[in-house]
């Protein structure tokens, strides 16, 4: 249990302060240990100029601010995850590009990633084709061939923002997926990535656990395990059903598994329940194929 160290005059081991007194006193692991007794003044103003010396708080507050205000003005919308590193060629590429553009005027709605390289470009350029909105929150070191720069190569200044801190940008994205209405439209679709990838799809994977995202609109989660690139991931999540570290189809019940781009537009479609039909096959929408949603 966390507690701050402002509601307790005692201190183990802290040299705040010259004025201090030895007592041997007893811990919770049945051991004596030396604590330290202070003035409680004297904690309280070494924590606040403690505090002034940091300007973290301060940039991450600005940060915060600056994503809210451009997700306020783009709108709310399709959150993309994936990797920074798949080059334009790669099938993943051509699929997800699809994949947004297709989804982007399924919904209706502004897509948004943490606009660097890699599929993450591919989302963004399949939102463009599909005259929509796009927003992106980058990051000024990204796993790609953007990192020298701050500034994205052809979206305007004002559709997107880069961060300094993962906390704020990691905020800002999820916040872009929120619905705050029945008539919002959003979703988080995670594509092939690494560990950033991970990082942010079990950060959502937790907060849609702990119903801090859907908790009076569900948002729909969509994995999209194209070749099967994440069947190792749900092996390994039955693994920890087996061992009893995750309830049995828990982690399946929070979001959706898609292996093509058909099944993904699908489910959105029957989630919001929206006519979709589209003018290829099923075994034609392979990131190749080009054409709006009919």
């Amino acid at each position: 249990m966390g507690v701050s160290m402002l509601d307790y005059s005692w201190s183990f081991r802290l040299k705040l302060s010259p004025l201090r007194t030895p007592k041997l006193v007893s811990s919770s692991f049945g051991h004596s240990i030396t604590a330290y007794k202070y003035p409680a003044r004297a904690l309280k103003c070494r924590s606040v100029l403690s505090d002034e010396r940091r300007s973290s708080p301060c940039v991450v507050k600005k940060e915060l601010e600056i994503c809210f205000d451009l997700i306020h003005r783009l709108g709310r919308g399709i959150l993309y995850l994936g990797s920074a590193r798949i080059p334009q060629n790669h099938s993943y590429y051509l699929q997800a590009q699809e994949l947004s553009r297709e989804a982007a005027n399924l919904l209706d709605c502004t897509t948004w990633s943490g606009a660097g390289p890699g599929l993450m470009d591919a989302v963004t350029k399949g939102a463009l084709e599909a005259g929509k909105p796009v927003g992106g929150i980058k990051i000024d070191k990204e796993a790609g061939e953007w990192t020298a720069s701050k500034f994205h190569p052809y979206l305007p200044p004002q559709n997107y923002h880069t961060c300094r801190f993962f906390s704020a940008r990691k905020h800002g994205l999820v916040d872009a997926a929120i619905r705050n209405n029945i008539s919002d439209k959003t979703a988080i679709i995670a594509l092939p990535g690494g560990v950033g990838t991970l990082d942010e799809m079990f950060e959502i994977l937790a907060l849609i656990q702990l119903k801090r995202i859907g908790s009076l609109f569900p948002v729909p989660f969509i994995v999209m395990n194209y070749d099967s690139f994440y069947s190792k991931l749900f092996e390994f999540m039955e693994s920890c059903e087996n061992s009893g570290t995750v309830s049995k189809g828990e982690v399946s019940a929070l979001w959706k598994v898609c292996n093509n781009n058909f099944e993904a537009l699908t489910y959105l479609a029957e989630f919001y329940e929206l006519p979709y039909g589209s003018s290829k096959p099923e075994n034609e929408l392979n990131g190749t194929a080009r054409g709006p949603v009919s």
